[in-house]
């Protein structure tokens, strides 16, 4: 890595460089993204020559609150990370304490921007903080929280950020229907590109209300996302037929994916339906033997047992980790 890079899955280029082949050759299971994306449509021309009108972007903000079911505002961003990006500037910066181990641009953001962070391992370790921050359902271990939890947590903390980037799935962990006529003081991130499988349209909610929508909606910018993305993206999240059937068929596939991981005498540690966490022997042999079969994962430097893999999308896919999973356990 470059220096002051931060450790990401996704990041096929180091196994070629390592491996060789070329992308088409490889499986990247390095992410959380679902490998059966939604269609793209057709993009009415005006949505490339255009900037993004307001009644397009309130379309598209409308759809995210009706799919969300939330009543709280809800603020376009290039990408989640790009409201991640944007939270050390909600408030002056002090301390923050992050939920971890977790995705580590949280930490790095917070940081960069001036605050004072402390990694802690518990909910109870949040309360007292400035800003807290946690992600539900985590990565990569899957930890859940119940919204109740977070809700009393929320009155405890200076102001509640809940990364929800892996809750499509599960809709019922989602804090987003309780923002409206909550605390006030709760954020809630959501990415539109995993679970739609699109993560290089760049696409993102904030969802707040009161003094933090504001901010958050200025520090957004008057266009935050291209005509492209909206127009996609409405249309996708008021698809509640393709919503449900991808459901379904992420939580087939990450129970197959358990099948085949248990069968090479590796051993559940947690995930989400698009992505699964095994702890193992010896995390970066198991990466390096499923590299062998131009495969890819993703091993974390703080736990060196644990591989975490998202799911194939092709019946192709599923055969090659079999085979390499087969010579890997």
């Amino acid at each position: 890595m470059e220096q002051g890079e931060r450790d990401h899955g996704g990041n096929l280029e180091r196994a070629i460089a390592a491996h060789g082949g070329a992308p088409e050759d490889w499986i990247d299971l390095s992410t959380g993204i679902n490998p059966v994306p939604y269609p793209v449509p057709p993009i009415p021309a005006e949505a490339w020559t255009r900037l993004p009108p307001r009644p397009a972007m309130r379309r598209l903000t409308g759809a995210a609150a009706a799919a969300y079911g939330t009543g709280a505002t809800v603020i376009p961003f290039a990408g989640a990370q790009a409201a991640i990006q944007a939270v050390p500037f909600l408030v002056p910066p002090s301390e923050a304490r992050i939920l971890a181990p977790t995705y580590n641009e949280h930490a790095g953001a917070l940081a960069d921007s001036g605050w004072r962070v402390a990694e802690v391992p518990d909910l109870a370790a949040l309360e007292g903080s400035a800003l807290a921050v946690l992600v539900n359902p985590n990565n990569p271990d899957g930890r859940r929280h119940a919204p109740e939890a977070l809700l009393a947590l929320a009155g405890r903390v200076g102001t509640l950020v809940v990364d929800e980037s892996f809750a499509d799935p599960e809709p019922a962990l989602s804090l987003a229907p309780a923002l409206a006529g909550g605390p006030g003081n709760i954020v809630v991130l959501r990415s539109f590109g995993k679970f739609y499988g699109l993560a290089g349209l760049r696409l993102g909610f904030a969802l707040a209300t009161g003094n933090r929508a504001r901010r958050l909606a200025e520090l957004a910018g008057p266009w935050p996302v291209s005509g492209p993305a909206i127009e996609i993206a409405a249309l996708a999240l008021a698809d509640t037929a393709w919503e449900k059937a991808t459901a379904a068929r992420l939580a087939s596939d990450a129970s197959r994916l358990d099948g085949l991981a248990e069968r090479a005498g590796w051993t559940l540690t947690g995930g989400t339906p698009l992505f699964r966490t095994y702890a193992t022997p010896d995390a970066a042999s198991a990466r390096e033997r499923l590299a062998r079969h131009r495969i890819w994962s993703r091993i974390f430097p703080y736990a060196p047992r644990w591989i975490r893999l998202g799911l194939p999308g092709t019946e192709e896919g599923w055969a090659r980790l079999a085979t390499a999973l087969g010579e890997t356990g």
